[in-house]
């Protein structure tokens, strides 16, 4: 299977996507952009996140995140409550070739979409789960919230922290804003799907044989503790690292004259280059703070330097003389500062699709590009039920011999 740039490298694959949550929306979502036809299943009430604020401005009942997570997605209602709501699914599944499903396992079970159960029925589908811990072991039927599961991680022990955990040492650990843990585990749902796909089992026939498809398990606690790895490897060697403590050594969010910047030195032509970026104040001239190891012990010192600096420049205008300087260096923007910033339009990142019940609408395509070009959505969030006549046209078909390892 070959597939034009516009097309995407998944063109030609077909997703059924289950979702309740917003890590398995993610994955569905990935999976579209990347070009596979991403079918989300609803119920006649609809999917759940099409309620979750944030709604679009002016408008009470268009979700933004649900606009967001369901971008280039087709949508149809199957009532699961009913046999031929269940019919209609089970037609679905056996002409696609993955399903994402994030339903707890006793509903899985009732309804017949446990992975065996699919599996037996659709030989060659992927199946992947994604629960928040797990499909597997003595946690797979607990619930987790975002707030749950970050700090089952370990990252909400550890936030905030840097230049936030100095301005408010009073304050207790915090989630992170948003949904990221689901996020991250879309990320890992995603990336499961294609291993699967890829694996030697799972590229088309062999011998004129269709093989078996493969089961993913995604648990959101795990996909958030390889974010947190070096924490992780530092606790098992016996260094506890804290919210307090838990920061670079010099550098990280400063506070300047109209806004915040990020900046972070780890090389020694960083730290040369920034010592010109401060126009070599007296301070930087010790010898001393030509050894990396002393500007980390001195780090507290150094960046008491930097900051009263800081405070003194205007952000567009450091972060231009940073960046020519080689110095890593980056603004906080509002969100319409990103969507105006050079950087978003040399890279397309942003394209403009309807979200139902409110218009046109400035949407993010992806966080990366594919050989150095930019995907394209298909289009705006589906309205609920729109793609219906996909359930009495879909009928079982072999997998296609899928080209995805080229496409990389």
């Amino acid at each position: 299977m070959t597939a034009s740039a516009d097309e995407g490298p998944l063109a030609g694959l077909q997703v059924v996507e289950m979702s309740r949550g917003v890590g398995a929306a993610y994955a569905g979502r990935l999976l579209a952009t990347l070009g596979a036809e991403t079918v989300l299943v609803e119920p006649p009430t609809g999917n759940p996140l099409r309620r979750d604020p944030p709604f679009l401005p002016g408008s009470e009942s268009t979700s933004a995140l649900f606009c967001y997570l369901a971008a280039g997605k087709k949508s149809v209602i199957c009532d699961l409550a009913t046999q031929v709501g269940r019919d209609d699914l089970d037609r679905l599944l056996g002409a696609s070739d993955v399903f994402v499903c994030d339903l707890s396992l006793d509903d899985r079970t009732a309804l017949g979409l446990d992975a065996d159960a699919v599996r037996e029925r659709h030989p060659t589908i992927v199946y992947v789960s994604l629960l928040p811990f797990g499909a597997v072991g003595p946690k797979a039927r607990w619930d987790g919230e975002e707030i749950n599961l970050i700090h089952a991680a370990g990252e909400g022990f550890l936030l905030p922290n840097g230049l936030s955990a100095e301005m408010f040492p009073d304050r207790p650990p915090l989630k992170i804003h948003g949904h990221f843990a689901e996020m991250q585990s879309g990320v890992v749902a995603a990336m499961g799907a294609l291993a699967a796909l890829l694996s030697d089992g799972n590229r088309g026939s062999h011998d004129g044989k269709q093989r078996r498809g493969e089961a993913v398990d995604i648990s959101t606690q795990d996909s958030m503790l390889a974010l947190g790895a070096f924490a992780v490897q530092r606790f098992g060697d016996g260094s506890l690292e804290h919210r307090l403590t838990r920061s670079f050594k010099y550098g990280g969010v400063l506070d300047c004259a109209d806004g915040y910047v990020e900046l972070l030195t780890l090389e020694d032509r960083q730290w040369t280059g920034l010592v010109e970026l401060m126009d070599h104040p007296p301070w930087t001239a010790d010898p001393a703070l030509l050894d990396p190891l002393e500007r980390s012990r001195r780090g507290r010192e150094i960046n008491i330097a930097i900051r009263a600096w800081a405070k003194m420049q205007r952000t567009s205008d450091l972060v231009a003389r940073a960046q020519r300087l080689g110095v890593p260096m980056a603004k906080y923007g509002s969100p319409a500062e990103v969507l105006a910033g050079a950087q978003a339009q040399a890279r397309d990142l942003f394209q403009t699709v309807d979200a139902p019940g409110f218009g046109p609408c400035s949407t993010l395509v992806a966080p990366f590009h594919l050989s150095g070009a930019a995907l394209t959505l298909r289009g705006g969030a589906p309205n609920l039920g729109e793609h219906q006549s996909l359930v009495a046209a879909r009928g079982s078909r072999q997998r296609p011999s899928i080209g995805i390892a080229q496409a990389w």
